[in-house]
């Protein structure tokens, strides 16, 4: 080989190693540059603030401490616990304690309370819950800097567990702002301030576990579920978003659930707080149904092809659904052109409907869809307020029935009339792989209307082996389902 080859070989390797030299810097310099920008953008969500410290500062003078003290008459509450059975009935304690504490039965007792607020103006307005100052004879609210003050009730909404208090300081008060609850994201940080225990001005951390949680407190349930530790005594507080603005009223714990607590969206009650200071009460629209959702079975049973709307239940007598042509077992597919999907959406939109006004409502029934128009009237609570075993029968499906009696009626504090209610479930029978339980009213079997055993077993003798039964039952606390059953 020449040296002018070897010059062009040793040339043409040099330029190959300083071409890949050249990109491995390109990369490292571009990995530098981009690659820790990029890590920080993918972790930044992740990262835990370094301290609440500020928060807790800036909200905490607007927290208060709630006492209480209301008047407990008969004993309080251990000695009522063995003065009833059950059923309602004279119980098989109340003699004795009679006997042996006699008049001590009788006197009063005052029982003190615990719970928080928030102040939301200078003049000295106080949101807590209704829970915590209901049928208190005196309510004491004490600040940060220990001054207290007796409060006096504005408002009280006990359908949300929302009140309003006023406190009169002579002089501007701190006050915690509202925020935007339906800008909360799960997962995102919040912050809880009260008294849990008496512990005054405590603060927890935590996250937004959940939204829109239904826990049967109310017909609104439209809770904030939150892992920040709640506890008895924090009702009333504030859960507040990182930048210091309150987007919920705690309110409820999950008895024995570590963890786990709920607070009302403050968007849910900033209208209702307008409505106690203006008002002192909240006027709500009434239809007069008792609904519930429309499952899978239910829909299916009634020929529901989108399985979209609300059940009713019960129509009220001479209230406005009554007076309209609605009826029990009608289907509520729209109110003024808007789609019902649930029961908890119906009741908010008639909830919203000016009291007066006349609501066109869509409703299914018998397979073809009608419309009604309802004229709204003012939902009362005061009157929503006010609404022998006989011998067994044979079993089917390992199903025990008796007549529902009016004495089993009141018995069960249960307003059903008709049906046959269930007494017994065979273990291991079809009634039980059905979950079919004690205490269930058996309304229909195959749509046929059921009012009594006889009906009940003259229905059944008809149906043949190996065909399917349909049992339209209503359960207490639930509603009305369908249970499947092949005879």
């Amino acid at each position: 080989m020449s040296i002018s080859e070897m010059s062009a070989k040793v040339f043409r390797a040099n330029l190959l190693f300083f071409t890949l030299a050249l990109i491995g810097a390109i990369f490292i310099i571009a990995n530098y540059v981009t690659g820790p920008s990029a890590h920080a953008k993918s972790t930044e969500f992740f990262n835990a603030p370094a301290s609440f410290n500020q928060l807790a500062e800036m909200v905490s003078p607007a927290v208060v401490n709630i006492r209480t003290v209301k008047t407990i008459k008969g004993g309080g509450p251990v000695f009522r616990q063995f003065q009833r059975d059950p059923w309602g009935r004279k119980g098989p304690f109340k003699d004795f304690f009679e006997r042996f504490f006699g008049e001590d039965m009788q006197k009063e007792f005052k029982q003190p309370s615990l719970g928080s607020g928030f102040i939301i103006d200078k003049e000295g307005f106080v949101v807590t819950n209704n829970h915590v100052i209901e049928d208190a004879d005196q309510i004491k609210v004490k600040l940060k800097d220990e001054r207290e003050y007796d409060a006096t009730i504005v408002g009280r909404d006990p359908n949300t567990d929302i009140a309003l208090l006023k406190i009169d300081s002579g002089q501007d008060l701190p006050t915690a702002k509202l925020g935007d609850s339906d800008e909360l994201k799960v997962g995102q940080w919040v912050v809880a301030i009260g008294s849990p225990f008496g512990l005054e001005h405590t603060v927890t951390a935590g996250i937004v576990s959940a939204k829109g949680r239904v826990i049967g407190s109310g017909p609104y349930d439209d809770f904030i579920q939150t892992d920040a530790s709640i506890n008895p005594g924090n009702s009333g507080g504030p859960l507040l978003n990182l930048n210091g603005e309150v987007v919920g009223i705690n309110t409820a714990i999950v008895a024995g659930g570590h963890g786990i607590g709920f607070a009302i969206p403050i968007n849910l009650a900033k209208g209702i707080i307008v409505a106690l200071k203006t008002e002192g009460e909240v006027t709500r629209g009434w239809l007069g149904v008792a609904i519930q959702d429309l499952n899978g079975d239910m829909a299916e049973y009634y020929e529901v092809e989108n399985k979209k709307g609300v059940f009713v239940m019960d129509v009220f007598e001479g209230d406005p659904a009554d007076k309209a042509g609605i009826k029990p077992k009608d289907i509520i597919l729209e109110v003024n052109g808007q789609k019902i999907k649930t029961s908890r959406r119906l009741t908010s939109m008639i909830a919203g409907i000016p009291v007066g006004e006349t609501a066109k409502i869509k409703i299914l029934r018998d397979g073809k869809e009608k419309t009604v128009k309802v004229k709204i009237v003012k939902r009362d609570e005061t009157k929503l307020a006010s609404r022998g075993r006989p011998k067994e029968q044979a079993q089917e499906f390992g199903i025990r029935v008796s007549n529902l009696t009016p004495e089993i009626a009141q018995r069960l504090n249960i307003a059903e009339t008709s049906g046959v209610i269930v007494t017994d479930i065979q273990s291991g029978g079809k009634g039980e792989e059905a979950d079919i339980r004690v205490g269930d009213i058996i309304k229909e079997i195959n749509r046929r209307p059921i009012e009594t055993v006889s009906d009940y077993q003259e229905i059944l003798s008809q149906v043949d082996s190996g065909e399917s039964v349909n049992l339209f039952i209503r359960r207490k606390n639930t509603g009305f389902l369908v249970a499947k059953l092949i005879k």
